[in-house]
Order: structure tokens, then sequence, then C-alpha cells
């Protein structure tokens, strides 16, 4: 009787899928890393040395913009701008940082009236944002990487 229940016991258990073994290819592992992977999301943001000590991912962002437009307004309020007429538009700039730290305009977008009153505008801004201090790039998954944003830019002339 003991061996009757021996028998079927290894019988059952070498009948089943245990030993199977499925072969794992790279290329499906690596396909499905890449399903799973969140391409607009970085684990950190860029960042000025002066927003090391901000913790967590959206101060950080936020510590980036308020940074960069404390920049622009003080380098923008250098200049004397006349207008015809009053404007308040708000600017958008397409900005890139690249996996060096490079910072670079791609383009500005602003209303049809504030370029004809303003025509030096691009140039302004691009002069601007040119000095700007270190800038680390973003980095997602331990790797430093290209990052693009639109920076939305208020402006106000009376």
């Amino acid at each position: 009787m003991n061996r009757y229940l021996l028998l079927m016991f290894f019988c059952a258990f070498c009948s089943c899928d245990y030993f199977d073994k499925k072969k794992v290819y790279t290329k499906d592992l690596l396909e499905e890393e890449l399903q799973a992977f969140n391409w607009k999301d970085v684990d950190e943001y860029p960042t000025f040395t002066s927003c090391d000590s901000t913790s967590g991912k959206i101060e950080q962002k936020h510590c980036f913009e308020t940074t960069l437009r404390r920049i622009l307004n003080t380098n923008l309020a250098k200049h004397h701008i006349m207008v015809t007429s009053e404007i308040h538009d708000t600017i958008h700039l397409k900005i890139t940082i690249n996996n060096k730290g490079v910072f670079f305009i791609d383009s500005i977008q602003s209303s049809v009236m504030t370029k004809s009153e303003i025509p030096q505008l691009d140039s302004l801004l691009r002069h601007s944002l040119s000095n700007l201090p270190k800038i680390y790039p973003a980095i997602k998954r331990s790797q430093q990487v290209t990052t693009q944003f639109s920076l939305p830019v208020i402006i106000k002339i009376e």
C-alpha cells in the first residue's frame, strides 16, 4: 500500500508543470519594460544649486521655475520697453535642458499684438536667459536625461 501511495505521489509530482522551464528572452523583457515605462515623468526635475536643499519632486520643479522667472524678471527690468498701448499677455517659452545641463529656448509663443508692440521681445528674452547659473539636468532611473517644458511668462506693460 505504501508503494502505491509513493508511486502515485511520484507520478503526480512528475506530471505537473513544476519542472517546465520557460525560456526568457531579453528582447521580450525589454519590450515589456518599455511598455510600462512612463516617458513623460522624471524622478528629479532639473535644478539649480540654490534649489538643492528642496526635498520632493514638486518642490524642486517649483524652485527651478521660480528661479528662472526671478532671473528673467531681473534681467528684463534693466530694459526700458516703450509701447503705444497696454500689454497684458502670457508668453510661453518652450525650453529644453539637455542631459549635460545646457539650456535652450526652442520657441517663444506670444500674441500678434505683443510681437508688433515689442518686436525685440524674442531677443530680449533669449538674452535675459543666456547667462544662467549651472543647471543640473533631470534624472530618470539614475540617468541624466533631456527634458522639455513650457514656462509661461506674464508680460504686463502699462
